[in-house]
């Protein structure tokens, strides 16, 4: 399980962190949103580059889910220095969201590493 994020703790943990961040927003009642972790956890187990992987509840967390205007669960943010890099959402299958990953361990995380 990943840290859970909250409004109190959002700035410090995601925000004012000094390397990359993806943010996985998520909510109890959203389906796809229970394979997510599991392909998250696989995924940060494959890069190179290090990863903080943090979650939030959609649900109990509002003003997070306005200030970034998320329209679907679940979402994924990739921060870095503080401000979003990436964003993947909108994906339908797991093979989707496995290229998404791949493009951003291919994007973000190699170039970053190298």
């Amino acid at each position: 399980m990943f840290l859970a994020i909250t409004g109190e703790n959002f700035r410090q943990e995601v925000l004012d962190a000094s390397g990359l961040v993806l943010v996985s927003f998520w909510a109890p009642w959203c389906g796809a949103c229970r394979w997510v972790n599991p392909t998250l956890n696989q995924f940060q187990s494959q890069v190179n580059t290090p990863l903080k992987i943090v979650s939030v509840n959609a649900d109990n967390n509002f003003s997070i889910v306005n200030t970034y205007r998320l329209t679907t669960l679940p979402t994924l943010l990739v921060f870095y220095q503080g401000q979003v890099c990436d964003r993947i959402e909108g994906f339908q299958s797991r093979d989707q969201f496995n290229q998404a990953l791949d493009r951003v361990r291919s994007q973000i995380l190699d170039p970053l590493s190298a």
